[in-house]
């Protein structure tokens, strides 16, 4: 029939997902959905601090469908009405990118940047890497048709680095950054120091060396349990536990070190574990980080042996020059010569390994600055009960890391890709001076900013500049300052601040919003965050995390040209509740690759039918009855998406869609929309006409924010007017307005009705167009649906007054009775 109505027809027969391609060039010429300053003040304001990703090689599809959970949060509160900054910039600083150039050219970082030339030289090589991943980042992405405001500005970009600089002069000035030497976490491998967020733990199979003590007074020997031989030299005092009775009267006395001959004292102390080794520790400098602790609470003064390429130094005597694993061979096999070494036994060992390169840290002392954090620990806590946690269970995870922390943050580097700290020293009066200009300083590099040394008066050329750099979180923790305009534009900060959502893995909650936290805090006085949105983490299809040497990363390109980017971000918004685990499913793919095509097929249908406005729809009781049930599902779905979540509001739409809509009521008003014989009034069949037209638009309204494509594409060729992504999402249906519960159960019932009416239909043989001459039984309810049943399944007689039982029918699945 011909469409006489204010809706086009929908020519095409099916959805073709390479249109996806020119929708994007649409779209970027439209510039849909950017952030607005002049819409400050008129609109509510949700500010998304987007993960920085770091370009440190091609993404898999977890990481894609991370970024696409955060675009389709942004069109979901454009659409109900909120100005979203949405941006998308690079986190392009640190370690991984210099690992990366290291391997590819095989140049020694340390050695290359020993001169200005070098370092300029190695620098050039790593942003010329980073930009070529970013960049394919970017393409992704904008094929996922995400709506980022994509910032050229990453984290090593001159306005970035300028703010990070600022933020630390202005801690400087606080007294809340310190420089120090003390032991630190240090990477052999890398020769950088580790903050404690930067260690990962990995069981090792190692052994535990059993090893004779002399006691001075008594000539006695003592076996002492050590995991670490190769540190013998660097034994400074043995303590055992003050319940252990097996060592009671050994306090106060001198143990001598095997082979080093160095006199040790014997304490009691709580921190001996009678129940590991023998009873008896040796507190050595440093195996761990309880000997650190020991150290300090005993007073002992720390004899370091170990350097920073990891190797024994010439304190250690015959094991000078060697690695720590080769030494510990080498110290076994001696214990061994001289019969000191009892026994060894194999041990599991957890060990704390550097997280970018997974070489077991050494404990070493290191000039250092430090950031101070354990004097915040309660304040920070405070601050985060002000936080909206999604899901809340993760908000734990950030509480028992704040209160395990035990040390300042060393927040210094002895890299070279990364924010310079803008100190110079002063060789004559030891002074660290720092520049008040609000500029990109490059200490190894530039000339001083003093003409004269401040504080002594020494010459300009007695200023050394600082040759290190910050912590990658020492950047990427004020991303939330950045993006709002901190210190640049104070009247943009000041109308943003409070609407700030962090959306982030669980995986970095320990570094990267732990450290945001606290530095906002530390900068503002005020919590980072009004919501923190933490997901799960994206594992392939057998439930195991994604990485090279498993072989198990999934190229998003292959994926995206076969299912389409629609299908893609299905996928990625109903795999999983927010906060838990999401896997890599095909088949959910193939699920919305058929979801959109039924789209496109309901689409096709309706757009055959006129339009005649909304203040037609709903004129009798089943169509008023299903904009009730769109009404509701349109609640729950704005609920749930408010709730930082995309599993509910995805799985609603689809099953609101295909089993209520297209399933049950389009087919029940299918005869009354064509309307060939004339069996219902004008009135009745522009209802149904007007109601189908409805709800396809509040349906093609959510579908919006998870599949942005085809939903754009249907509302564009439908109602021949501008993107959907423009429209509010109740501008069709109030949601707000109550619920008609006896409404909502009619579509309920009509369902129950028609799954009986047709499985009885399939078991005893009948088509779906066959006749049913017995008389149907179903609730009274449905009165005012009769002659829509009656032509959907063929009914002859229908009753609303159910039979007695026993007495000539037989109950269905559901409510329907039906005559024996």
């Amino acid at each position: 029939m011909e469409n006489n109505g204010s809706s086009n027809i929908i020519e095409e027969k099916r959805w073709d997902i390479k249109k996806e391609n020119e929708i994007i060039e649409r779209w970027k010429k439209e510039n849909i959905g950017k952030f607005r300053k002049e819409d400050l003040g008129r609109k509510p304001t949700l500010v998304i601090d987007t993960p920085p990703p770091y370009p440190s090689g091609k993404w898999h599809v977890a990481g894609a469908a991370h970024y696409v959970h955060h675009d389709m949060i942004a069109r979901f509160f454009r659409m109900i009405g909120y100005n979203v900054l949405l941006p998308f910039y690079a986190d392009r600083n640190g370690l991984p990118v210099e690992v990366s150039v290291e391997k590819k050219t095989g140049i020694n970082p340390h050695e290359v940047s020993s001169t200005p030339e070098g370092r300029e030289k190695f620098l050039a090589l790593c942003k010329k890497e980073l930009d070529s991943i970013e960049e394919e980042m970017v393409k992704l992405l904008e094929r996922l048709g995400c709506s980022y405001d994509y910032w050229k500005n990453g984290t090593d970009s001159e306005e970035y680095r300028k703010l990070t600089q600022a933020t630390f002069r202005e801690l400087w000035k606080k007294g809340l950054i310190y420089v120090a030497e003390r032991p630190v976490n240090w990477c052999p491998r890398c020769k950088t120091t580790l903050s404690d967020a930067e260690l990962e733990y990995k069981e090792l199979e190692t052994y535990l060396y059993y090893i004779k003590f002399k006691i001075r007074e008594t000539n006695d020997y003592v076996t002492v349990a050590t995991t670490r031989p190769e540190l013998l030299s660097s034994c400074k005092a043995l303590i055992y536990h003050p319940s252990d009775p097996r060592y009671s009267g050994l306090e106060g006395k001198t143990a001598i070190s095997p082979i080093y001959e160095k006199e040790l004292k014997i304490y009691k102390n709580e921190n001996a574990d009678p129940n590991f080794g023998t009873g008896l520790v040796m507190i050595c400098s440093y195996g761990d980080e309880d000997d650190i602790k020991m150290f300090r609470e005993l007073g002992l003064e720390p004899e370091i042996v170990v350097d920073r390429d990891g190797r024994l130094n010439e304190k250690a005597g015959f094991l000078k020059g060697m690695k720590t694993h080769e030494a510990r061979t080498k110290i076994a096999e001696e214990l061994e010569k001289r019969g000191l070494m009892v026994k060894k036994e194999k041990l599991m060992h957890k060990v704390p390994v550097c997280w970018r390169c997974g070489t077991p840290i050494e404990f070493i002392h290191v000039r250092e600055y430090f950031l101070k954090q354990i004097e915040f620990k309660d304040k920070l806590l405070e601050a985060i009960d002000k936080m909206k946690f999604y899901p809340e269970m993760h908000k734990q995870k950030l509480i028992d890391w704040i209160n395990s922390i035990k040390t300042d943050w060393p927040i210094s580097r002895d890299r070279y890709y990364a924010t310079e700290i803008p100190t110079w020293r002063c060789k004559k009066c030891n002074s660290i001076l720092v520049p008040e200009d609000f500029k990109y300083y490059r200490p190894w590099k530039d000339e001083p900013p003093f003409e004269k040394c401040p504080v002594c008066g020494a010459d300009k050329s007695y200023l050394e500049g600082e040759k290190k750099v910050f912590d990658t979180w020492f950047d990427s923790s004020i991303s939330s300052l950045y993006i709002t305009g901190y210190m640049r534009d104070n009247e943009l900060y000041e109308k943003l601040k409070n609407d700030i959502l962090r959306p982030q893995g669980y995986e970095i909650i320990r570094t990267w919003l732990y450290y945001s936290i606290l530095r906002v805090y530390q900068l503002t006085g005020r919590p980072a965050f009004k919501y923190v949105r933490i997901t799960g983490m994206g594992l392939d299809e057998k439930g195991e995390a994604m990485h090279k040497s498993k072989g198990n990363v999934i190229d998003p390109f292959p994926v995206i040209e076969s299912y389409g980017a629609d299908a893609f971000r299905f996928w990625a918004a109903s795999a999983a509740k927010v906060g838990y685990d999401y896997r890599f499913n095909p088949n959910l793919l193939k699920t919305g690759l058929l979801f959109t095509t039924k789209l496109w097929n309901i689409s096709r249908f309706i757009s055959r039918f006129p339009d005649p406005g909304k203040e037609k729809a709903g004129k009798n009781t089943i169509d008023k009855a299903i904009l009730e049930y769109t009404k509701m599902t349109l609640r729950k779905y704005i609920s749930s998406f408010k709730e930082m979540d995309t599993y509910e509001p995805s799985n609603l739409v689809y099953s609101f869609t295909w089993d209520i809509f297209a399933s049950n009521y389009i087919e029940l008003v299918k005869q009354r929309a064509y309307n060939l014989n004339n069996e219902w009034s004008k009135e009745d069949q522009e209802s149904a006409w007007a109601t189908l037209h409805l709800v396809l638009r509040t349906i093609l309204l959510m579908t919006a924010p998870i599949m942005p494509f085809i939903s754009d594409e249907i509302w564009r060729l439908m109602k021949n007017c501008g993107s959907i992504h423009q429209a509010s999402l109740t501008q069709e249906i109030n949601a707000e307005e109550g619920i008609n519960d006896k409404l909502t159960q009619i579509i309920d019932l009509m369902v129950k009705v028609n799954s009986d009416i047709w499985k009885y239909k399939k078991q005893n043989g009948l088509k779906f167009s066959d006749e049913i001459a017995k008389v149907v039984y179903i609730p009274q309810e449905l009165k005012e649906a009769e002659k829509d049943l009656k032509a959907l399944h063929k009914l002859k007689y229908i009753s609303y007054e159910y039979p007695p039982p026993g007495e000539g029918a037989i109950k269905l699945d559901n409510i329907v009775y039906i005559e024996k």
